[in-house]
């Protein structure tokens, strides 16, 4: 019995003995660690919060009762434009279904639901169609444009018309090259705020022979029936 006790207690002895060297080595290693780290600097900071998604990658999200959108023309004839608007992409290149001339998406001033989409070749195309389609444009209608490559060289006082009834400022103005995004409606009582027009300019354009593109993002007040 006692050479059973003996043999016990020295069994519990070492294993004390073992836990505490353990615990010892740890914080000792844990300490040189923290001291090491300390030393150089480097400190465990919490990570940054990733800043908030606003509708179509704008800065800032909209009020009550407007909606998102981002046009970007197109740069010079390489990169087509696209055109977002709450938050859904309606035309780009990826979509396959922008072109040369202008580029644009009716939406529904109320729903915000897309109505159709379109290009129009100002370069070579038949002018008469553009004019056919800014016809029909009903009332209360949201109106996005974007130019690629060439917006003008078929333009008309007649389509030109359209735009301005539409609430444009800049397309009496707008020439060869020139770039423009715009976002109006039919039935505007004042001139669009939404909109942007860079002259192409030898002396000041960023690509060999065209201006730099335009990116126009905001919020488009809602129709309250």
């Amino acid at each position: 019995m006692r050479v059973a006790g003996l043999i016990r207690y020295t069994a519990v002895f070492i294993t004390l003995l073992s836990t505490w060297f353990i615990m010892q080595t740890y914080f000792d290693n844990r300490w040189k660690a923290i001291s090491l780290r300390s030393w150089l600097g480097v400190t465990n900071k919490p990570r940054s919060e990733q800043p908030p998604r606003h509708k179509c990658g704008n800065k800032k999200s909209c009020p009550q009762n407007h909606f998102a959108f981002k046009i970007i023309s197109g740069a010079a004839n390489v990169v087509g434009p696209s055109i977002c608007f709450n938050d859904m992409v309606l035309m780009s290149s990826m979509k396959n279904n922008v072109g040369r001339g202008l580029n644009i998406a009716l939406v529904n001033g109320t729903s915000g639901q897309l109505l159709k989409t379109d290009t129009f070749d100002m370069y070579s195309g038949d002018i008469n169609k553009l004019d056919t389609f800014l016809q029909g444009i009903k009332h209360g209608t949201i109106v996005l444009t974007a130019s690629y490559d060439d917006a003008s060289t078929k333009m008309n006082d007649k389509v030109r018309a359209h735009f301005v009834e539409l609430g444009s400022s800049h397309v009496s103005n707008l020439g060869f090259r020139d770039n423009w995004v715009f976002l109006g409606a039919k039935g505007m009582k004042h001139k669009s705020p939404f909109e942007e027009h860079i002259k192409n300019d030898k002396n000041t354009n960023k690509y060999d022979g065209w201006p730099e593109l335009l990116d126009m993002e905001g919020c488009a007040p809602k129709k309250m029936d």
